[in-house]
């Protein structure tokens, strides 16, 4: 027999409660996750560290380095292709880092997040 009610599948409103101080607790987590991840650094290199990028986690760029001597006005596509080469290892490294931080806390699914 049908009681009426919003239970909503939930059991009741205790149960309901419970699941936003998890969902809220959750929220909280991730923030301090997505603070943690602004603050830390990745550095990648290629041309055997002719190049070099800095990154923070959350895919900014913080600084470009390149060794004078990969400067020829003659070639600029190699300095490009090194440029290029050092942003996308660092963008695999901000990856790694998202989903050691994030993992734990997304099930998963950090790089998602």
């Amino acid at each position: 027999m049908y009681k009426g009610g919003y239970g909503g599948g939930f059991g009741g409103g205790g149960n309901m409660q419970q699941l936003m101080r998890q969902a809220q607790q959750m929220q909280e987590k991730l923030k301090k996750a997505q603070e943690e991840l602004a603050d830390t650094e990745v550095e990648a290199t290629s041309g055997g560290g002719m190049v070099t990028v800095v990154m923070t986690c959350d895919r900014k760029i913080q600084e470009i380095k390149i060794n004078p001597e990969v400067v020829d006005k003659d070639d600029v596509e190699m300095l490009e292709d090194l440029i290029m080469a050092a942003i996308n290892e660092a963008m695999e490294e901000v990856e790694k880092e998202n989903e050691r931080v994030m993992g734990p806390i997304t099930g998963g699914l950090g790089g998602l997040i």
